[in-house]
Parts: structure tokens; sequence; C-alpha cells
């Protein structure tokens, strides 16, 4: 048996009670998100700093550093947070499923903050590998296995031809938000999820769904 003094138990114990860490301070998990998206909103997403975001917050710095890699980390968090990754809606329609789908990423998108953040954070994307991973695996592609699974159940509803491509139907559908928010040449409209669905459907619908919804002119 080996003697160890009481100095170094009473260090081994406490760097157990380190490495455990501290509860997560539930106030801070809400508070934090909410204060990026509002300084995103009046300052743009180039002079974001980690101590406004704790000023706002109610919390410091240090806090936030525990959570949080880096402030670009934070953004995808917060917008994972408040734009949702919520799963795209079974109503038994399948249209009316992909447009309510499609239609929460233009509603988030669509506005002034998704022109100042999106194009800038993708850029970010493109230099930190670990970042961008972060927020593929976290909103983007948890946003399209829910809207992929949309499409399958459309195929075995009978209203998409079974032998649709389902990559390139996921592609479509959310590219033209996407677009509109990073070139900027045209608005992302109220309608415009309702007017993708409606071209990528008039593809790949069977005649079934054709038939029962009278033509795709009156959905």
């Amino acid at each position: 048996m080996v003697n160890t003094p009481n100095g170094a138990l009473a260090e081994a114990h406490e760097s157990g009670r380190q490495r455990a860490g501290r509860p997560r301070d539930g106030r801070i998990d809400a508070a934090v998100p909410a204060a990026v998206m509002e300084l995103l909103n009046e300052s743009g997403y180039g002079n974001l700093t980690l101590e406004a975001v704790a000023a706002r917050a109610g919390t410091s710095k240090p806090a936030l550093r525990r959570r949080w890699r880096s402030r670009q980390h934070l953004v995808v968090d917060a917008l994972v947070t408040t734009v949702g990754t919520a799963p795209t809606p079974d109503t038994g329609c399948t249209h009316c499923d992909l447009i309510a789908g499609i239609g929460t990423l233009s509603q988030a998108f669509g506005t002034s903050l998704g022109r100042r953040v999106l194009p800038a954070l993708i850029a970010d994307l493109a230099d930190t590998p670990d970042l961008k991973s972060a927020f593929l695996e976290k909103f983007f592609h948890t946003r399209r296995a829910s809207t992929a699974e949309a499409l399958r159940r459309g195929i075995r509803r009978g209203d998409i031809r079974p032998d649709a491509d389902i990559d390139l139907l996921l592609d479509m559908l959310a590219s033209t938000t996407y677009y509109r928010v990073l070139f900027g040449h045209l608005p992302v409209t109220p309608t415009l999820a309702e007017d993708v669905v409606q071209v990528v459907m008039s593809g790949v619908a069977t005649e079934q769904w054709r038939h029962r919804h009278g033509g795709l002119d009156d959905f």
C-alpha cells in the first residue's frame, strides 16, 4: 500500500471536483442566444464580441468561453436555438409539409438579420473546418434530414415518384432561399416557399397526386 500525504489527497479530491464541473446555468443557456441575436440585429456579425454578449446576457466572458469555443460557434448555437431545427411537420399533405418546412427557413433568413449574418458566417465556415462541422451537424443536416423524411413520406403516400432523387430535391427546395440571402439580387418573399414547392412538385408529382389535387395550379 502506498502512503499518500493528506495534501495530495486533498488536491486530488479538488481536481476531481473541478473535472466534474459546475452545473450548467439554465438562465445563461436561455439568455445568451437571445442576446446574440439582438446584437447581431443591432450591429451585425463583424462587430459581435463576447464582451458585448456577456454584458447583454448578464454573465461573464469566461462563462461564455467555458461553453463555446469561439464567437462563431456561439452564433451557430444561437441560430440553432432561435431559428430552430424543428421537424418538417407531418400533416398528411405532402406539399403542405414541404411548404411549412421550407417556409421556416425563408422566415428566418428573409430578414435584414439573415442578410447581415449568413454571408459572413458562410465565409468563416470555409476557413474553419471545426466550425463548418458544427454548423452542418447542428443546423444544416438536422433540417435537411427532416425535410428528407417529408419527401420519403410523400413517396410512401404515392404523391412523389419513387425514383425521385431525394438529395437533388432537398437542394432545390432550400437553395433558392440561401441563394437570395447570400447574393441579395432578389427578395425572400412571403410566398417563396410555396412557389418553390410548386415548381419542384411539378417535376416529381405522381399522376395520382395530380388527379387528387386537380392539377398543380390549385394548391
